[in-house]
């Protein structure tokens, strides 16, 4: 893994290199221009989408999200992050990882589960377990 994070920089800026030298220094600095606000666009709209879905399901006494949303919308942050990440190689993975059922795919085979639900649902009449201490006594 510590490999990784050495490595991909490097890559990261052959990568930009060579796609300098082949469309031109002013076009590749578009790209990773473009690909950047791209990036930033989608952490936006994500963030904003995900914390109104949070909102909702407080409001509707919801105990949880499932977790194939949560999911997805973690995924499209992380598409977001890596596209703000100049070079070619995280645009790919990026890309990957906003395809839709490729990246249910992906959840699938890293242990999620296929239909998930609610990972706790509570119902009316649950005891809610814990302590507590009035401050009105002090």
């Amino acid at each position: 893994m510590r490999w990784i994070f050495i490595l991909l920089p490097w890559l990261e800026l052959f990568t930009l290199i060579q796609l300098g030298g082949r469309i031109g220094a002013f076009q590749a600095m578009l790209y990773v221009l473009a690909t950047f606000l791209l990036g930033l666009t989608i952490l936006r709209v994500q963030g904003m989408e995900i914390v109104n879905k949070l909102r909702a399901a407080q409001s509707s006494g919801a105990a949880m999200l499932p977790q194939r949303l949560l999911a997805d919308e973690l995924a499209m942050g992380l598409a977001g992050l890596l596209l703000i990440v100049p070079g070619l190689i995280t645009d790919v993975i990026a890309a990957l990882v906003l395809f839709g059922p490729l990246r249910r795919k992906l959840f699938s085979a890293l242990g999620g589960s296929k239909e998930p639900g609610p990972a706790f649902q509570a119902r009316p009449g649950d005891p809610i377990e814990g302590e507590f201490r009035r401050l009105d006594d002090d």
